[in-house]
């Protein structure tokens, strides 16, 4: 399916519901704090402890602003939600910095450095099924450059609810993740003139499946206004992104724990 039929459907979706959103009362504060345990980049055996720090404000007419995201507009209903928002891309290090994606193994491959990216998110619950998809394009930085070239991402999910009770609740989600050639080539690939500044041998990347992976959430309401949430990702890296010579573990696991306090 092409992005404009995404954006087409999911736009669709979400102007019917527009006055129900308009019609909420009250902002929304949040602020949240936590830690996370994850490979120093996607296909490394080196593993990096970061701090998590964020923050998230909701108007009553679906328009937010928060550290992850960055600027936008959603709805959430019964059974749909949407979201279209502007924010930055991730970025790399060719080199190990603390709190920082990245590896002294990459040295040579230049950085992969964040820029402006565009996003809509969109989910619809079908049963005891919730069915998602998240398309992001990441803006052009520099077309010249091995990793300046714009790219875009597409993510397709199915979730459910596996348990709710005194415990908090756990949820379950499969996901699979596919990229442009220039998403699969700027993460994965390895151009020539990389390939004379580092380890690596040449290695064009082609756009595809990029991985499939399962995340487990627990969620734990601690008061009215906290929760705790611990989420378990795990992901296998498929097609291109898992043969290229800079993955040394095609399973990447990440763990992290954030308290989160809404206002």
């Amino acid at each position: 399916m092409s992005s404009k039929t995404i954006y087409l459907c999911v736009t669709s979706l979400c102007l019917a519901p527009w006055a129900h959103a308009a019609a909420a009362q009250d902002w929304q504060y949040s602020l949240s704090a936590g830690v996370a345990n994850l490979p120093r980049y996607s296909g490394s055996n080196e593993r990096m402890t970061a701090p998590l720090l964020g923050a998230e404000v909701i108007s009553p007419w679906g328009i937010f602003l928060d550290t992850d995201r960055g600027l936008g507009w959603g709805y959430e209903g019964q059974r749909a939600s949407f979201s279209a928002y502007v924010g930055a891309s991730a970025g790399r290090k060719d080199k190990k910095k603390s709190g920082h994606a990245g590896s002294d193994r990459l040295q040579g491959m230049g950085e992969i450095k964040s820029r402006p990216q565009l996003g809509i998110s969109a989910s619809y619950s079908l049963g005891s099924a919730i069915l998602g998809a998240t398309l992001e394009h990441a803006l052009e930085q520099d077309d010249k450059k091995d990793s300046g070239k714009a790219f875009t991402s597409l993510e397709l999910s199915i979730g459910t609810l596996l348990y709710k009770g005194d415990y908090g609740s756990l949820d379950a989600s499969l996901n699979s993740r596919f990229g442009d050639g220039n998403y699969v080539q700027t993460w994965y690939g390895v151009t020539p003139g990389q390939a004379t500044r580092s380890r690596f041998h040449a290695f064009d990347a082609k756009g595809g499946l990029v991985s499939r992976g399962l995340n487990l959430t627990w969620n734990l309401p601690i008061s009215e206004h906290t929760q705790f949430t611990t989420l378990l990702d795990m992901h296998y890296l498929s097609g291109d992104a898992g043969k290229s010579p800079i993955v040394e573990r095609r399973l990447q696991t990440s763990v992290m724990g954030v308290l989160k306090y809404t206002f």
